[in-house]
């Protein structure tokens, strides 16, 4: 990308799908969405909207120059996860009755990027933990096309 599309992104088509895999039930869940692509500081940012059937919400993918990614919910609540192969990470869980302190461990990570059109495919498998409890193993897969 050049220095003005870095500025004000391109324009891009989103497809995000996250699985949860949580007492032997799988939960699926695929958004297809357009958004923009931004690079700025060494980092590319994908931003979009999930659309849900009352509401929609903001999203951004942040892929770091060293191979970390982190993804910003801003829903009822602001759900920021970071993903690190080689440490667990911690984000606190917002709930009606305070906060959760959760624990992400990132099992798989991988970023591919490619030209003409530019595009990206990132996938993650995590779980996260509260304390000494698994709360979950989850799945994310992100493609972007600019």
């Amino acid at each position: 990308m050049n220095s003005s599309q870095t500025k004000k992104g391109l324009p891009a088509e989103i497809q995000m799908e996250t699985l949860l895999i949580q007492n032997n039930e799988v939960e699926r869940h695929v958004f297809e969405e357009m958004g923009k692509v931004l690079y700025l500081n060494d980092c590319y940012y994908i931003r979009y909207e999930e659309s849900y059937e009352d509401h929609s919400v903001p999203v951004t993918v942040k892929l770091s120059a060293d191979g970390i990614v982190s993804v910003i919910r801003r829903g009822e609540t602001t759900t920021r996860l970071r993903f690190d192969v080689d440490q667990w990470t911690e984000t606190n869980y917002r709930l009606p009755t305070g906060i959760l302190p959760i624990q992400v461990r990132t099992k798989e990570l991988k970023i591919s990027y490619y030209d003409r059109p530019f595009a990206g495919r990132v996938v993650v498998q995590y779980g996260l933990y509260l304390g000494e409890e698994k709360l979950g193993d989850y799945q994310m897969r992100l493609r972007f096309t600019t």
